[in-house]
């Protein structure tokens, strides 16, 4: 321990220098009287006053005592060793393990590891999603038997030791693994960030890979992935299942594929198969597409399948599941639409808020014709679409063989609805086309308004317009019926007007109108042409919903689309209960939202709903439901165990009858992260390595750790801490006491003799 003295004095030397002579000066100056004291006590009271000066000059001098000592500080070296389940993949010469090569690898260092443990404080730590400490006694390391981890965290390990080792020295971290980062949020940590900071802090990373970039090596595999499906589908209609393979090992080899549907007994029958191969070497990856046709209504399991090769290490990534709904009844809508209208937005959201209303929507920019569907005309094939709604497309937007197939399939029993826009009935040319025989109402060829004209005023209706319905005839058609009671009718009164709209031609004989203008106007009507097919004025029903009456405008929506489809009859609500996904990962959180529908389609607000989860052993567990608006809305974390989960809703009415039940199945599927694509990346490891190589961090051979281990050792870091303590005595309380003591005993002894 060395120690300095430092003096500061207030004004430097000089000013103290003169304070000290001046005090001194005055001292002798003053002096004390010789008639009235003992030359012991006048010798007594002048010590006492020179030590005042002395301990004033002191504190003006500041005076500080710096004691400066370093210790040795030890350095650390880490060893991070890779226990996931990757590491048991044998693709190493002579068929052994990435572990059996660890181990080899660490047996033979273990004595250098003994050795210089005498100049560095080893610390040996095993890692997966998690990084746990070794116990290294002597020439013996506690390696697990068999590495185990189901991830590999690479960098949330490397963050873990230097949160663990902070403030400690590092001669060096050991990061012995097949390279591959696999893991989950939040262990899903980058380990480019960490490596990042090792340089910075001027600690070097050595790596050592095991294992060979293609995963198995030679040995065979095929794994599926990107399973997609479409989650509701219905009845008689294709469903798809499309899935990419990957196959390794397998040169120009086919490789079978089937496709598993569940029929209504719980049995898995093969719905469709055939036969993949690559001719490119290893790793190709080939689409997959199957398809079958759903006959009966349910909830069914989908299963896309290699059959276990001969030869393949992995077979738990051969199979992909997942679940549909098949609907009964479901009906199909082709909406074409012209210009993008707020009314749009709105009318599809009611739509689909139906679960057995399917709209496609395509619009038809005469601005950009290349976003034209190509398949156009195959959309009005008979039996394609159950109803077709024609919103603000002029005739000039669809060719006439497209209009000629249009007006076939009104004929053969599609529904047909026009609604109101600048271009639709004459203003939009249609009197000239096929579908002026199948429309309701008589359009004039002259009312025609071309693309791109001013708007004529007098083919277009001004607003606000109040939509009524007609007396009788509209008031008893289902269409019009938007609430139950005796009031049922006073409901179109408080419905916001519509801005504007078209005028229609008189009503065709056999025709019905069904709402008009408070000034006789026709506004809805609807006739027969095989199908059935309505004309409606006006486009801006959205006023409804924005004013306070969404559930009229679904109402009135919904009715539409089952009128034009004969389905008007439909006297069963439903309850439903909807999945975000039906495929989820051990540990999962599945969330679900359920509610209850009249038949007119409208929500059952006042309805109470219970849930519970059927899990694959069987067992149930009741499930906790919150109200948001019309719905409710549930979750469950228990998905521990992989397999087919099933949550059930159940809803009732205030009085306590039943308003049916839900049930919708879900898949929690057994991902083996670490085998499904076990191929090591060595080029990761070299590259975290050489972030570091400014500090000597390198990317090495296994059989290259014990040289490294010595190479260390020879040249051992043996860092000093300084520490510093600085002692300033004229500052502190003693000083202070002291300098009061010897003023205040001065004082005493003048006061006592008398001289004060």
């Amino acid at each position: 321990m060395n120690s300095e003295l430092y003096l500061n004095p207030v004004g430097g030397y000089a000013l103290a220098g003169a304070a000290a002579a001046a005090l001194v000066l005055l001292l002798i100056y003053l002096g004390l009287p010789r008639h009235r004291l003992t030359p012991r006590r006048r010798w007594t009271l002048f010590g006492l006053r020179l030590l005042v000066i002395a301990l004033a000059l002191f504190a003006m001098l500041r005076p500080a005592v710096v004691y400066t000592e370093s210790k040795p500080q030890s350095a650390s070296l880490v060893l991070l060793v890779d226990d996931s389940r990757s590491m048991v993949v044998a693709d190493a010469v002579g068929g052994r393990s990435r572990w059996d090569m660890l181990q080899s690898a660490v047996d033979e260092a273990l004595p250098v590891l003994e050795s210089i443990s005498d100049d560095f404080e080893v610390k040996v730590y095993s890692f997966d999603s998690g990084l746990h400490a070794l116990e290294l006694a002597g020439d013996q390391l506690d390696l697990p038997l068999v590495p185990s981890g189901e991830q590999t965290a690479i960098g949330a390990a490397l963050d873990d030791v230097l949160r663990r080792e902070a403030g400690k020295r590092l001669v060096g971290v050991l990061l012995l693994s097949d390279g591959a980062q696999r893991a989950y949020a939040p262990r899903d940590v980058a380990p480019q960030g960490p490596a990042r900071r090792l340089a910075d802090l001027g600690f070097p990373l050595y790596t050592f890979a095991f294992g060979q970039a293609r995963g198995l090596g030679q040995a065979r595999d095929v794994s599926l992935a990107d399973l997609a499906v479409n989650q509701t589908v219905y009845v008689k209609n294709e469903l798809t299942a499309r899935a990419t393979a990957r196959i390794e090992g397998f040169g120009s080899q086919s490789v079978p594929v089937q496709l598993l549907f569940e029929n209504p007994a719980g049995e898995m029958e093969l719905a469709e198969a055939q036969e993949i191969s690559t001719t490119s070497g290893g790793g190709a990856s080939v689409p997959i597409e199957l398809s079958t046709i759903p006959q009966t209504p349910g909830e069914y399991k989908v299963t896309l399948r290699v059959p276990n090769q001969s030869g393949e290490l992995v077979t738990t990534n051969n199979e992909l599941s997942t679940f549909v709904t098949v609907l009964k009844g479901g009906i199909n809508v082709l909406y074409l639409e012209g210009a993008l209208r707020v009314d749009q937005v709105y009318l599809r959201r009611s739509l689909d808020a139906s679960q057995d209303i399917k709209v496609d929507f395509v619009r038809l920019d005469p601005r950009d014709t290349k976003q034209r569907p190509a398949d156009l005309i195959e959309r009005f094939m008979p039996g394609k679409y159950d109803v077709y709604m024609l919103g603000d497309v002029d005739s000039s937007q669809l060719s006439e063989a497209e209009l000629a197939a249009l007006a076939e399939a009104v004929r053969a029993g599609a529904g047909l609805v026009m609604l109101g826009g600048f271009h639709t009935f004459g203003p939009g040319g249609y009197a000239t086309t096929p579908l002026s025989n199948l429309l309701p109402v008589e359009m004039d060829r002259r009312a025609r308004q071309p693309l791109g004209d001013p708007i004529r005023s007098d083919v277009q209706l001004s607003g606000p317009l109040k939509m009524r319905p007609t007396t009788p005839l509209g008031e008893r058609h289902y269409l019009m019926q938007l609430n139950e009671g005796p009031d049922r009718g006073s409901i179109w009164q408080k419905l916001a007007p519509l801005e504007g709209a078209n005028r229609l031609g008189a009503p065709k004989p056999g025709a019905q109108v069904l709402a008009e203008t408070e000034a006789g106007q026709p506004l809805l009507v609807v006739g027969e042409a095989g199908g059935r097919v309505m004309a409606f004025a006006g486009d801006t029903t959205w006023h409804w919903w924005m004013e306070g009456f969404p559930n009229e405008h679904k109402r009135f929506w919904r009715q539409v689309i089952l009128w034009l489809a004969r389905k008007d009859e439909l006297t069963d609500g439903n309850v439903w209960v909807k999945l975000q996904e039906r495929r989820y990962r051990r540990g999962s959180r599945v969330e679900f939202t359920a509610g209850a529908q009249s038949p007119q389609g409208e929500s059952v607000a006042d309805a109470r709903f219970t849930a519970e989860v059927t899990l694959p052993d069987g067992t149930t567990q009741k499930l906790n439901l919150v109200r948001q608006g019309d719905h409710v809305v549930g979750s469950y974390d228990g998905t521990q165990t992989a397999g087919d989960y099933a949550i059930s809703v159940k809803a009732e009415d205030p009085s306590g009858g039943s308003l049916g039940t839900a049930r919708s199945r879900f898949l929690v599927f057994e991902q083996d992260l670490e085998l499904d694509n076990a191929a090591a990346d060595p080029t990761l490891l070299a590259s975290l390595a050489a972030m570091t190589k400014p500090v000597g961090g390198r990317a090495l051979a296994p059989e290259e750790l014990p040289a490294l281990l010595k190479e260390i050792e020879s040249r051992p870091v043996k860092m000093e801490v300084v520490s510093q303590v600085k002692l300033t005595p004229w500052d502190t309380w003693p000083f202070f006491l002291l300098f009061v003591g010897v003023i205040s005993a001065e004082w005493y002894l003048r006061k006592k003799r008398g001289l004060v």
